[in-house]
């Protein structure tokens, strides 16, 4: 009786995001559920981040072009919330124009989409209603990576992958959730040392927001971070490996980490100091094709599938898997 009544609550929501009545959801949904196992995204997206918003509805974002896309995770139906602006090459003699990139996404609490910009080194913030862009963040030029974000009561902060120093980029938010205007950036040091290749990827915090977690995916390894102080110490993880760590998600005292060339998503439970952890779970799926990123909503696990092993086509197909978050 619960379950009906929560699931009738859900597609009464999601006939409000939709703006219609909600048709019945295709063999994509097996018998006995509501929600759809995989959906589909457009063809050629090329998506890479993915979070969930209010009602039913998640986010994803395109590494094309930094288009999102919105949609229902009921229905598995959306649309391009925000369009895509692609880059134009150079030619000899004239530099090319770059375009947009989404990475990492993440939704406050006030309705904000914040969005890491990749190879553009910028950040920027979109009402997750309108699609609307609030602001944009120069953070850096000449080679970055602004790979993930993570948004506190306090602050917004940003990853970055490759450039030689480790940093993190940080947006003050002050009274009233009012977005501040100077970047601040952020030193890490302590055990986290850079290595060639990609450094830091995604990143989480603790529900009080006084403890940052990072993966580094070229080494496998966890690090908590003073988000005051930038010292970071490593997770004890017991000898597990989290090599090609991407997308974290933390629910409660449970750390999903995405790993996305090995097609599974680690779940460790984490002690409160985030001092250690231990692996309790491994979650795999036949439809995982290299996620990147997750998301959650109610006892499920989303990952966006970025098919990094597939050359990217304007025909090749993307989906977002469900999974259960504890088997």
């Amino acid at each position: 009786m619960v379950r009906r009544f929560v699931l009738t609550a859900l597609l009464a929501v999601s006939v409000g995001l939709a703006g219609g009545v909600v048709a019945p959801v295709a063999s994509a949904a097996p018998r006995g559920e509501v929600f759809p196992a995989v959906i589909n995204l457009p063809d050629g997206f090329r998506p890479e981040g993915i979070a969930t918003g209010r009602g039913v509805s998640f986010y994803v974002g395109s590494l094309r072009d930094g288009a999102i896309y919105r949609g229902n995770l009921v229905t598995g139906k959306g649309a391009v919330l925000v369009p895509g602006v692609p880059g134009v090459p150079g030619v000899p003699g004239v530099p090319g124009v770059p375009g947009r990139v989404a990475v990492g996404l993440e939704v406050d609490p006030r309705n904000r989409l914040f969005v890491a910009g990749g190879t553009t080194g910028t950040g920027t913030v979109y009402d997750a209603a309108s699609g609307a862009k609030l602001a944009t963040y120069q953070f850096a030029t000449g080679g970055a990576f602004i790979n993930d974000v993570v948004v506190t009561r306090n602050a917004a902060y940003f990853t970055e992958s490759v450039n030689p120093e480790p940093v993190l980029y940080v947006v003050p938010i002050g009274r009233g959730g009012k977005l501040g205007d100077a970047v601040r950036t952020l030193k890490l040091t302590g055990d986290l040392k850079y290595q060639a290749g990609f450094n830091v990827n995604g990143i989480e915090a603790s529900e009080d927001g006084r403890t940052l977690v990072v993966v580094q995916s070229n080494t496998g390894r966890l690090f908590a971070v003073d988000p005051a102080t930038g010292v970071t110490r490593e997770v004890d993880l017991g000898g597990a490996s989290v090599s090609f760590g991407d997308g974290l998600l933390r629910r409660g005292n449970t750390l999903f980490v995405v790993r996305n060339q090995l097609d599974q998503i680690d779940a460790f439970r984490i002690n409160r100091s985030f001092t250690s952890g231990i692996l309790v779970n491994t979650i795999t799926d036949p439809d995982f094709d290299v996620p990147t990123t997750v998301a959650a909503f109610g006892p499920y696990l989303y990952a966006v599938n970025a098919r990094f092993s597939t050359p990217p086509a304007p025909e090749t197909k993307y989906t977002v898997v469900r999974v259960p978050a504890h088997r």
